[in-house]
Order: structure tokens, then C-alpha cells, then sequence
């Protein structure tokens, strides 16, 4: 019956069915093509990079003075260490010299024949000489007894400074470990935030500095970074007081230098380096954040401010400048940007101190 059967048949040649194959292959690539596409991250906007690339420095100023504050606390963590050393290494050569007056004690016993000094004085058949031994025992005992109290003061002092500086290199370990955590934290963001601004065409990226120095963007032209001195008022600001006359007018001569993250001058400062500077050359000493800054005098309201006080902004306090007058303040904004003169109501105002 077999042999009966009719052959089966197949709608498409050999030359059909390689052309169907190459269709359907054709077909599949295409569908994958607009899948991807389907996916692809659409490029932002100016006004998208902007934002973000405003929200990462930000976070970066953020991260620069937590650097700062590790820093800080490293460096007096350091030089604690190095005066405990320095302090077990004196009262170690004390101990030594106390040591060896009391090798000196036994010497003078085994040259003696090794008697104890109230052995030696039962012996004594003068009165006279037993009188003036006594006395001379009583000292020599004296003396022995102090010799070997300060040495066991001294063995006590010198574990509690060991004790000490094991406590003390430990934590200046832990400022160091947040040192490093810190400036990978702002590397990372500065590293994101030029990643964005790449992806701007050259107009955009004018726009982009022209807004970010507050001279808007309407002209790319006048985009180009530069220390604005126009609205900084010629000749001496008029300050409360003559300190902070001065501290204005260094920050003044600081217009045009860059924004260093943990700059703190000649050359290049962020922000709590430059008000920190400034007060420096005034006679006043700030601390280095602006964490700390804030508390460093007296607090005023934003309709007290005064030439020379120290003006904050975001709620973390994360940025800081010199407000020189007339709602302007002289500040190092981030990277890219040099010391310049700015409107106060450009950034989020958290506070203000008036250095005392």
C-alpha cells in the first residue's frame, strides 16, 4: 500500500524556502532595531542637566565640607598622637635615669658586702659612728623609698600615655577612613556632573554658565566664566567695623581665583576656605566648615544683615559667603566657577552669623 501513496508536497521550491528564510531573519533583526530603540534613554533636555548637574554639585559641597570636617578632626587627632609620643618618649629616659639610680643603690650594697644598711648599723660599736650611720641610713632609705616610688609613677604615666595613644591612633584611623570615603563621594558626583555637561552641545553649555552665574541666558556670548566686579561697589565697603572692613577686602582681592574643593588659599579656596581667609587677614579665627561656622558669633536675621557676615545656605548648611551690602555676597560658588560677587537670594538662605 505504501508504494500507492502519493508523495507529499511542499507549497515553495528550494529557491522559495531560502528567500522565506531570509525574510523571516530580515524581520526578526528589524523587530530587534526598534526594541532597542524602543529602550533607548532619551537624550535631556538643557533644562534637565541643569537641575541635575546643580543637584550633584550641591551634594558635592556637601560631601567637601564633611572632607573638611574629617580633615580637621585628622589633623588635631594627629598632632594629639604626636604629643603623647613625644611625652612617653620624655618620661621613658625619666624612668631610665630612675632605674639606674636604683642600680646604683645596689652597687653600693654589693661593694658593701651585700649587708642590708640595719644590719651593718647593729654592728656598729661607736656610739658616735653608730649615731651618724643612723642617720645617714634613714636618709639613704628615704632616698631609695623615693627612687622607686617615682619609678613605679613614672611605669604608671607611661601605660596610661601608651593606653592613650592606642585610643588616639584608632580614631585618627576612623578620620582617615571618612577622609577617604569623602573624597570619593565628591570625586564621584564633580566626575557625574562633568559626565552631563558633556552631553551639552557648546551653545547649551553657555546657556548653562551664563544662568548658573545669575547673568541669565539670553546672549551665549556673555557666557564666558569671569570674576564680575561691576556690582561690587568701588572703594571701601562701608562695614560696621574695621576688621570686617578688612575681611571684605581680602575676600575682595580673591575675586577671579578658582573653586578648589578643601581649598583653603592663597591660590584657589571653596567655600568656608575663602570666608575662613578672609577673617583670617581680619585678626579672627573661624572654623573650617560651615558646619562650624555658623556657630562661630551671633546669629542675625536676614533683614540685620551687615557687611561682613557670614551668610548660609541649603538646610544643610553646606555653602557659605561674605555678604558684602545691598542683598550681594562674595562667595566661591563650585567647581568652574571662581570667586565672584553674587545676589544672596540665588541659593535657598538657611542663616546667618555676624562675627564678633
Amino acid at each position: 500500500m505504501a508504494a500507492h501513496r502519493k508523495p507529499r508536497q511542499f507549497p515553495f521550491g528550494g529557491q522559495a524556502v531560502r528567500t522565506a528564510a531570509t525574510l523571516a531573519l530580515a524581520s526578526a533583526a528589524t523587530a530587534t532595531v526598534f526594541e532597542g530603540a524602543g529602550h533607548a534613554e532619551p537624550r535631556p533636555t538643557p533644562a534637565q542637566v541643569k537641575a541635575k548637574v546643580d543637584r550633584l554639585y550641591q551634594e558635592a559641597e556637601v560631601a567637601t565640607e564633611n572632607y573638611n570636617g574629617a580633615k580637621e578632626k585628622a589633623t588635631e587627632a594627629r598632632r594629639a598622637l604626636n604629643r603623647l609620643r613625644d611625652e612617653a618618649a620624655r618620661r621613658t629616659d625619666r624612668l631610665n635615669t630612675l632605674r639606674g639610680g636604683l642600680g646604683s643603690f645596689a652597687t653600693a650594697q654589693y661593694r658593701s658586702g651585700g649587708l642590708d644598711p640595719a644590719v651593718r648599723l647593729a654592728l656598729t660599736s661607736d656610739p658616735d659612728e653608730y649615731l651618724a650611720r643612723a642617720a645617714l641610713a634613714e636618709k639613704e632609705g628615704d632616698r631609695r623609698a623615693a627612687a622607686v616610688t617615682s619609678v613605679r609613677r613614672e611605669q604608671a604615666g607611661i601605660g596610661q600615655l601608651r593606653a592613650e595613644s592606642t585610643r588616639r591612633l584608632a580614631e585618627l584611623q576612623g578620620y582617615e577612613a571618612d577622609l577617604r570615603r569623602q573624597k570619593t563621594a565628591v570625586r564621584g558626583r564633580l566626575d557625574e556632573a562633568r559626565a552631563l555637561l558633556a552631553r551639552l552641545t557648546a551653545e547649551e553649555r553657555a546657556r548653562y554658565e551664563a544662568a548658573s552665574a545669575g547673568r541669565g541666558a539670553a546672549d551665549p556670548a556673555a557666557a564666558a566664566p569671569r570674576a564680575d566686579r561691576g556690582s561690587l561697589p568701588r572703594g571701601p565697603v562701608a562695614a560696621p567695623n574695621a576688621r570686617a572692613a578688612e575681611a571684605i577686602a581680602f575676600a575682595r582681592d580673591q575675586i577671579g581665583k578658582p573653586y578648589v574643593w578643601g581649598a583653603t588659599g592663597p591660590s584657589a579656596y571653596d567655600c568656608s576656605g575663602l570666608t575662613q581667609a578672609s577673617w583670617r587677614a581680619a585678626g579672627v579665627s573661624l572654623p573650617r566648615t560651615t558646619y562650624t561656622q555658623i556657630n562661630a558669633g551671633r546669629r542675625v536675621s536676614r533683614s540685620e544683615l551687615a557687611p561682613g557676615d557670614l551668610v548660609f545656605f541649603y538646610s544643610g548648611i553646606s555653602h557659605v559667603g561674605l555678604y558684602i551690602g545691598g542683598g550681594q555676597m562674595i562667595h566661591a560658588p563650585r567647581p568652574g566657577a571662581p570667586v565672584r560677587v553674587a545676589p544672596i537670594d540665588e541659593m535657598p538662605f538657611a542663616g546667618a552669623t555676624r562675627v564678633d
